[in-house]
Formats: C-alpha cells, sequence, structure tokens
C-alpha cells in the first residue's frame, strides 16, 4: 500500500501502527518520528498541498484531517480518484473510533486497537478521579497578536475537560475566539494555560500576559501543544499531559 499523510498527527499514528514503510509522501508540518521521514516526498503544506505531485505519487489512500486540510483540495483528490480517508476528532471517543478506522484501512487492526484501548482506559480513569476533586477553572491560549483561545467544540477542550477543568470561554464563538487581556482577567481563570503551538508560548509570554491582564503568573503555566492538539497515537500521553495540568493547579 501507497499511503500520502496530509495531517502531521496522522503521520505520526501511521509510523505507530507499524506501517510507516507505506508512507509515500508527507507535508512540511510533519516532523514525528523525524529520523523515519528523511527521504520522504513533502507534498506542500496542510493548507496548500501539490494535488498533482500527490496523484502522481499513485497513492492507494491520502489521510486528511477536516480542520487541517481543506475540502477543496479533499474534492480535488478524489475527483482525480484517489481514495481518501478523512476525519475530525473532537473527543477521546472520537479519537479511538478514528484509530479503530484508519487501523482497518491500513490492515493494521490489531495495533490500531491497542492504541484505541488505551486512549479508552486512560480516559476513563482520568473521568472517575476527576469526580473526587474539585473544578479547576481555565483558559487555553493558542495565539499571540490578537490573544485567541478555544471554546468547547474542540479537543484541547475535551482532554481538559475530561481532567476536571471547565473552560471559562466554553461558550464563545467560533471555536477559535479571539479575546482582549481585559476579558481574560474579567473571566478571572484559576489556570491560564499558553500552548507550544500554533503559537510557540515561552516562559516570557507568561509575564507580558500577567501584565496585561493583572492575574498573577502564578497562575500561568507552559502547555504541550501537540499533546493536547495532536489526536492519534500521541492521545495517551495527552490525556495523561492535560491530568497533570490541572492537578498541578489544583495543588497550588
Amino acid at each position: 500500500m501507497r499511503v500520502v499523510s496530509l495531517c502531521p498527527s496522522l503521520t505520526e499514528l501511521v509510523f505507530d501502527l507499524g506501517r510507516g514503510r507505506d508512507v509515500v509522501g508527507v507535508t512540511r508540518y510533519c516532523v514525528h518520528p523525524c529520523d523515519q521521514l528523511v527521504g520522504l516526498a513533502t507534498v506542500g503544506g496542510t493548507k496548500d498541498p501539490d494535488i498533482e505531485q500527490i496523484v502522481a505519487l499513485e497513492p492507494d489512500l491520502v489521510l486528511l484531517n477536516e480542520e487541517e486540510n481543506r475540502r477543496e483540495d479533499h474534492e480535488a483528490l478524489a475527483a482525480a480518484g484517489v481514495e481518501c480517508h478523512t476525519s475530525l476528532p473532537r473527543t477521546t471517543e472520537d479519537t479511538a473510533a478514528m484509530v479503530r478506522s484508519i487501523g482497518v484501512a491500513l490492515d493494521a487492526a490489531v495495533p490500531a486497537e491497542e492504541i484505541a484501548s488505551d486512549i479508552e482506559s486512560r480516559a476513563e480513569r482520568v473521568r472517575e478521579a476527576a469526580l473526587a476533586e474539585r473544578e479547576v477553572r481555565w483558559a487555553y491560549m493558542i495565539w499571540r497578536e490578537p490573544w485567541m483561545t478555544v471554546n468547547r467544540d474542540t479537543f484541547s477542550h475535551a482532554l481538559l475537560e475530561l481532567a476536571g477543568g471547565r473552560n471559562v470561554f466554553a461558550e464563545r464563538e467560533p471555536r477559535y475566539p479571539t479575546v482582549e487581556p481585559a476579558d481574560l482577567a474579567a473571566a478571572d481563570p484559576e489556570l491560564v494555560l499558553l500552548c507550544s503551538e500554533p503559537f510557540p508560548f515561552e516562559r516570557e509570554h507568561i509575564a507580558e500576559l500577567s501584565g496585561l491582564t493583572g492575574l498573577c503568573a502564578e497562575r500561568f503555566a507552559l502547555a504541550d501543544g501537540e499533546y493536547l492538539s495532536w489526536h492519534g497515537s500521541r492521545t495517551p500521553a495527552g490525556i495523561d499531559h492535560a491530568e497533570e495540568l490541572i492537578r498541578s493547579a489544583r495543588e497550588r
């Protein structure tokens, strides 16, 4: 089988399913597993893939994510006769189902079941543990200038909610709403997470946003954006990362 992946988390998943030898093309944003991507064709970005190049690779399957990739690129590939698998997990349950589906498509159902079952068992453990703990009000910042966060209809929201957190911007629209520092101050979250992607927040930004909002720096923490937004084989560790972030806020 010949596979092209247009989503970084799905590229990682294919390799973790033991089917990396089938991958013939990836995007320039696909970085894991870095040591096994050397020599593979780079077919553009997630939003601007080279359709002609992808078709020329003669893939049996192209993997896409409905948020990372554009509908028009999916339609162009389908019109060229290329089989596509699309997904958009928003919860751990969705992610387990997606892993199983891709596992079947790649004839890797056994390792896919191991990953999916791990996702489900960790999610259940974290959900049960959170029931005995107090809720933590949080905000998750994904961009700077303008400042942007996430609402309830996002994967990162689902992981942090699972761990016992409550998103202070859950009801905002769209899925990634723009907020002002004054909005963050008024929401008064106990925990403000600054993620590592898509904007690469660093410790200097904690001081900046603390100063803009008047919220004490101790309320802020850096979060791994790959763990909290990549769905697939990284999700089990993402569930644990979300739990640790919420737990740390409780213990402060």
